[in-house]
């Protein structure tokens, strides 16, 4: 049912502006990739990414294997070779932004390749402008017993 502060009229112009964005990322979505500056991409090395991915997999697995498509994401975060942290909601993963972006997509995709109908990513990402920037451990380390 809608929310009762919102009136029939409002309801409708929200429903076709929704339309009009969703329109517009599917067209955007079908342009080619924006290419990164020269000068952006020769200063990435040095910086530091937090990133937490959750993937939604519809089914989740398989009758014999319940987990099978967020198993196969999480084999790709494995071989990445950066550091990471499963946890019950999502895995952490720390590293260089050139290598955390293109980490982020493939994991999504491993578990439509591992045969899931669709999927649904969560991701949260964190990065500083300064070379470094904080840690997981950094953040945690006092919570940890």
């Amino acid at each position: 049912m809608a929310h009762p502060s919102f009136s029939r009229s409002s309801r409708f112009r929200l429903s076709i502006l929704s339309l009009s964005l969703l329109a517009c990322s599917a067209a955007r979505a079908q342009q080619a990739p924006p290419q990164a500056p020269a000068a952006v991409a020769s200063a990435a090395p040095g910086l530091h990414m937090i990133a937490e991915i959750q993937v939604v997999p519809r089914p989740a697995g398989t009758a014999d294997d319940r987990y099978r498509h967020v198993d196969a994401a999480i084999a790709v975060i494995q071989a990445s070779g950066l550091r990471y942290e499963v946890h019950g909601m999502g895995t952490v993963v720390e590293g260089p932004p050139e290598k955390v972006w293109p980490l982020l997509q493939a994991v999504h995709h491993a578990t439509l390749e591992a045969g899931a109908e669709r999927t649904l990513s969560i991701i949260k990402v964190s990065s500083s402008a300064q070379a470094g920037g904080p840690r997981v451990d950094d953040l945690v380390r006092k919570f940890r017993k």
